[in-house]
């Protein structure tokens, strides 16, 4: 079994390397989304890095921090058996406003009457209750304004996982073809794009603003008291960038690490990888939160790294966490 299992991971290294030198296969559907064509494959899904080679790597970070990842490991073979399409950036504001306006749907944030979370520069977090990095929850604040400028081109923020369904829920209506929020395997098996690295282009965190907008020292400038957090370069942008503002991966995916945090369907359990099954797993069949990926505008490298896992209840509406759609492929 193990022969086979490592001729299955090479097979699906083979191939992502392959097909990386294609152009990648898109479609375009009724908002203006762009989907790419990501193939089944085989991969190592999750981390077992040591303590002491995160603590080398990321030395600035309290040591308790690396114990907190135990929920990546263990590393577990994931076969994903049927090719999809992945939006090749995340959502954008124009694209959710096309939305909005042709659907009549209103989001949690202004449904509820609550608003969401947005950056205000007069907010003091060490003298609020809770010690949030951002203001709210304020009428104030949703996607149409998280606190700073956003144009059409840059990812929607302040989206809730339900808001994220109905989205998914309507355009499957309105087209007659499935989409959906990947799984969190079928997210990490496309973020990897046949790596095995941290990020798409290597292990160094010290790389990451040449592949995605994560906490620089822009945003630092912000919130001084994390600046021993941010990258030593700069990778241009204080909050959101308009999509696509970074290299693509192999597969010709957009801001997998950084710019917006992207819902995923998953429940999450902290020790799911123990027994997730081999074949397309489709996480927890019951929990308290869903688990988002990838990182944002905000987010520190340690936790834009591929395997990252973090968490929110379906109601949260925060100006670091979008989503990205996946479109199922039309059956063999």
């Amino acid at each position: 079994m193990r022969t086979r299992s490592c001729l299955l991971i090479a097979c699906s290294l083979l191939s992502a390397s392959a097909w990386a030198k294609e152009p990648p296969a898109l479609l375009e559907n009724s908002l203006g989304m762009t989907f790419v064509h990501v193939p089944a494959g085989t991969f190592q899904m999750g981390s077992d890095e040591a303590a002491e080679t995160l603590a080398r790597d990321y030395p600035q970070y309290p040591k308790d921090r690396y114990a907190q990842l135990f929920d990546e490991a263990p590393v577990h073979t994931v076969r994903i058996t049927r090719p999809f399409y992945l939006e090749r950036t995340e959502v954008t504001v124009g694209q959710f406003r096309r939305f909005i306006e042709a659907s009549g749907y209103v989001p949690e944030s202004e449904a509820d009457g609550t608003g969401g979370y947005g950056y205000n520069a007069a907010y003091d977090p060490d003298k609020s209750e809770r010690g949030d990095a951002f203001e709210g929850r304020d009428r104030r604040y949703s996607w149409r304004n998280p606190g700073f400028v956003q144009s059409d081109d840059h990812p929607v923020v302040n989206i809730s996982w339900n808001d994220a369904m109905a989205l998914a829920r309507w355009l499957t209506q309105k087209e007659g073809k499935v989409y959906r929020l990947p799984t969190e395997a079928e997210w990490e098996y496309a973020c990897r794009a046949g790596t095995r690295t941290r990020y798409q282009n290597g292990d160094d965190p010290q790389g990451m603003p040449d592949v995605g907008n994560g906490f620089d020292p822009d945003a630092a400038q912000l919130w001084p008291k994390w600046q021993a957090f941010a990258s030593v370069r700069r990778d241009g942008y204080t909050f959101t960038a308009p999509v696509a503002s970074f290299q693509p991966n192999a597969f010709g995916l957009y801001d997998m690490h950084g710019n917006a945090w992207e819902w995923v369907s998953d429940w999450y359990g902290e020790d799911y990888y123990a027994h997730s099954p081999t074949d397309d797993p489709q996480g927890p069949a019951t929990g308290n939160v869903r688990v988002r990926r990838g990182g944002s505008w905000h987010t520190w490298a340690l936790y834009t790294r591929s395997s990252y896992r973090n968490w929110n209840t379906q109601e949260t509406r925060y100006p670091l966490v979008g989503l990205r759609l996946l479109r199922e492929a039309e059956s063999q």
